[in-house]
């Protein structure tokens, strides 16, 4: 053997051994840091092992355990199987839950099934309300959807009287849905044909929709969801606002410059509610007016004796 070959495998065998005693000694090191690190930042917390939808039952077989930094750990969290799931509780998911997430207290049920009321926020209330095809965006509109609520009825005047006149009132704004009829998931891409749909609003908003369905009929109108997005100052629709209105048809953000610019003219709030008066007054009775007949004119009467006859004849009245 050469003495060149001999050199090179010298200095291969030399190297290989040089990198196995680096890498041992990194991968050694590697592993006393996690060891070292393990009790002092990071704790173990239950995650999702695969996707949950809502009702979906908690159990050892989807849920994995993972080191989370203490310093980030979300409420709620649970570090062990028995805070999960005590013995003989049943838990179901609230919300979807995605792989890898943390299993919160708020994303799961205290004990037994789902809950529509363990999804409302503090002082909040579900109110369900009647819809059809057309007042429900044709079936359009899922759980999780932010909507306005409208309302047509008819007009009352100032001493308690319909006037017979239909206006529409935007009811409520920024509205959260709950649930389409029974349904909680917004994971189907069908429109819904439920009949009713479940609404998240205040003690105080669900009187205003329970009294609206008594007096004409809701409807539901799809938005972006955001208090941004919200109408500052809303108006009445009547009949005579079927027609079409280049200021009204703008995005309430772009009616400024519209007017800055003079190719837009918006109504005096004087006028608006002047109509909205025009409208609450009671309807009056049409007047009916009868056909008189027209006068007979004058006549007179004139006896003629011929023997032992007598005649009455009309003379006069004649058209002149």
């Amino acid at each position: 053997m050469k003495r060149q070959t001999i050199i090179a495998l010298g200095v291969a065998v030399i190297l290989g051994v040089l990198a196995v005693f680096l890498a041992n000694a990194y991968l050694s090191g590697r592993e006393r840091q996690i060891a070292q690190a393990e009790p002092q930042g990071l704790v173990r917390v239950a995650v999702a092992a695969m996707p949950l939808k809502f009702g979906d039952d908690i159990t050892p077989e989807n849920v994995k355990f993972v080191a989370y930094p203490q310093a980030s750990l979300p409420p709620g969290a649970h570090r062990s199987m028995a805070e999960l799931l005590p013995q003989g509780k049943r838990r179901v998911a609230l919300r979807p839950i995605l792989v890898n997430q943390p299993l919160l207290a708020s994303d799961l049920s205290g004990e037994g099934g789902a809950s529509i009321a363990a999804l409302l926020p503090d002082g909040m209330r579900a109110t369900t309300v009647r819809i059809n095809d057309v007042s429900g965006v044709a079936g359009f509109v899922k759980p999780n959807d932010t909507v306005d609520v409208l309302v047509t009825r008819t007009a009352i005047g100032p001493d308690g009287i319909q006037t017979g006149q239909q206006v529409t009132d935007v009811l409520l704004q920024n509205v959260r849905v709950i649930a389409m009829g029974a349904s909680l998931s917004a994971d189907s891409q069908k429109p819904s044909s439920t009949r009713s749909t479940t609404l998240e609003v205040t003690p105080f908003n669900a009187q205003k929709l329970v009294l609206g369905q008594q007096l004409g009929s809701l409807s539901l109108v799809l938005r972006k969801p955001g208090e941004e997005q919200n109408i500052p100052q809303v108006e009445t629709v009547s009949l005579n606002d079927l027609r079409y209105d280049y200021y009204s048809s703008l995005p309430p953000a772009a009616r400024p410059a519209a007017l800055a610019s003079g190719k837009a003219v918006a109504t005096p709030p004087a006028q608006r509610q002047a109509r909205i008066a025009r409208l609450s007054q009671p309807r009056r009775a049409p007047v009916v007016r009868r056909a008189v007949a027209p006068a007979r004119p004058a006549t007179s009467t004139v006896s003629v004796t011929r023997g032992l006859e007598t005649k009455d004849y009309e003379v006069g009245g004649y058209a002149h």
